[in-house]
């Protein structure tokens, strides 16, 4: 599977685990849900306080695995590098990701307060790596 694949499978299946690296170099898993922004990154919202996103800031270097909302099937792991998009330059991301995964939201204005509530973050992550490309 090439990176454009996986970017592709990725904008269709959203449930993924995300790997990071703490301070040990040991790795620090995560259950997301993942999307693609309109430059072809993949994206993940998550809280400014999460673990994830301290470990981001010190080690950018992240891995992504995508399923199939049954969990078995084809499946696609992604590498590459992460940023962290606070708000408020982060709002419209959130916005487009909310979108793109779920539909239009009942009350825009509720889901931005609640955004700004919880602190939420977006992780912009441009893949340089992508497979499986042969199955065992």
């Amino acid at each position: 599977m090439d990176i454009d694949e996986a970017i592709e499978y990725v904008r269709q299946h959203h449930h993924a685990v995300l790997a990071t690296l703490k301070q040990d170099g040991s790795p620090q898993l995560s259950p997301v849900t993942a999307g693609v922004d309109a430059e072809g990154r993949v994206i993940v919202s998550t809280r400014e306080t999460a673990y994830k996103v301290r470990h981001i800031r010190r080690d950018p270097r992240v891995w992504l695995c995508a399923f199939p909302d049954g969990f078995y099937g084809r499946w696609a792991q992604l590498e590459g590098t992460a940023e962290v998009v606070e708000l408020p330059e982060a709002m419209d991301a959130l916005v487009s990701y909310y979108r793109d995964i779920s539909g239009e939201h009942p009350d825009w204005d509720d889901y931005r307060a609640a955004m700004e509530r919880d602190r939420r973050v977006i992780l912009r992550i441009t893949v340089n790596k992508a497979g499986p490309n042969v199955s065992g």
